[in-house]
């Protein structure tokens, strides 16, 4: 049985080997950026894979490991060419295996987590950026194209964008940056000379902050006064039911008349005008739109979908139609009713 035990060892370790030859000789002869692109995914998992179980505290056994990271490197070569477009472009992969070494040398220690990560931030940026040349192709030509990946696949700084922080903090970084170049750097002090740099430096920021103050009243004080000096468009008269209303004729005005007419003991008069006084503050509101050929019922309908308002204002406009149009003669009632109405009306449209 034990020489079985071997022999089946010895087999599995010629078909590993056998997989690794087919593998690199498929890489030589030149991978297409989509399988380049799948491969960068494997080697992404790979890594997680390592770092979960790191992370849940489980000893790998060393042959498993072994596996893992032979794996990645066989993924990966440390030298191959990509095919694009029928053109080769030679891909380093060697910080890869560089990386793997460091690893294998710091197991036992958090280091090797942080070697992980690292990796595993290399691959993702990586893979990014080769999603951005894969939706981008086709709108580049074939040379633009393969000047995008060579640029990417050969610069060995590429990774350094996932470490790099958001586009937020980049933009924060080189503010910071330029404003401190603003100033002068600090030199070493000499007896006696302290006072006069001190007053250098008092004048530079002094200065410094005028400047700023000045350009900031040239961007936005003009734009301030322009729109300040902006005249609102000229009010013009307006037809509501029938009735002519000059531009400068508000609701409080309509409705001071309607009281008018009903101390004059004319309820009927005062009970439209009070109406187009309402439909007035509406307009005003921009609740309704007010038009010349719109009828009250097209103004109740508009407000259909307003709940507490729509059941109000159908009252007004009921009492509206019986006294105006139907000819009924109302009473102070009337008259009292309308008012409180048109009260209710505007305080639920508040």
């Amino acid at each position: 049985m034990i020489p079985n035990r071997k022999l089946n060892h010895r087999i599995a370790g010629i078909g590993f080997a056998l997989c690794v030859i087919l593998m690199c000789l498929a890489s030589a002869s030149g991978a297409t950026l989509t399988e380049y692109r799948r491969r960068i995914s494997d080697g992404v998992v790979a890594v997680q894979q390592l770092q979960l179980a790191h992370a849940n505290g489980n000893s790998l056994r060393e042959q498993s490991r072994q596996t893992a990271v032979a794996r990645l490197r066989t993924l990966l070569p440390a030298k191959e060419t990509v095919l694009l477009e029928g053109q080769t472009i030679v891909v380093d992969n060697s910080w890869l295996h560089d990386a793997l070494d460091e690893y294998e040398k710091s197991l036992g220690s958090h280091g090797g987590n942080e070697v992980l990560a690292h990796i595993g931030e290399r691959l993702l940026a990586l893979g990014q950026r080769l999603d951005e040349i894969q939706n981008g192709s086709k709108a580049v030509s074939k040379d633009e194209d393969k000047g995008r990946l060579a640029e990417i696949l050969r610069r060995p700084e590429y990774q350094k964008e996932a470490a790099e922080g958001s586009a937020i903090g980049r933009l924060w970084d080189r503010f910071m940056r330029w404003l401190a170049s603003l100033f002068p750097k600090p030199k070493p002090i000499h007896p006696g000379s302290s006072q006069l740099i001190s007053g250098i430096a008092q004048i530079v920021v002094i200065l410094v902050a005028l400047a700023l103050i000045g350009f900031l009243i040239w961007k936005f004080v003009p734009r301030y006064l322009r729109n300040r000096t902006k005249k609102k468009p000229k009010r013009e008269a307006r037809i509501v039911l029938g009735e002519r209303l000059e531009p400068d004729q508000t609701a409080a005005d309509l409705l001071a008349q309607a009281e008018a007419l009903a101390h004059s003991g004319d309820l009927r008069a005062a009970i439209r005008k009070a109406y187009i006084a309402f439909l007035c503050e509406l307009g005003d509101r921009k609740v309704i739109s007010l038009a010349q050929h719109k009828t009250n019922r097209d103004y109740l309908s508009s407000v259909r979908e307003k709940g507490s308002l729509y059941s109000t204002m159908r009252g007004l406009t009921n009492s509206f139609e019986v006294h105006w149009y139907g000819f009924v003669p109302p009473g102070e009632n009337d008259w009292n009713d309308f008012r409180q109405r048109y009260q209710q009306a505007l305080r639920t449209e508040r």
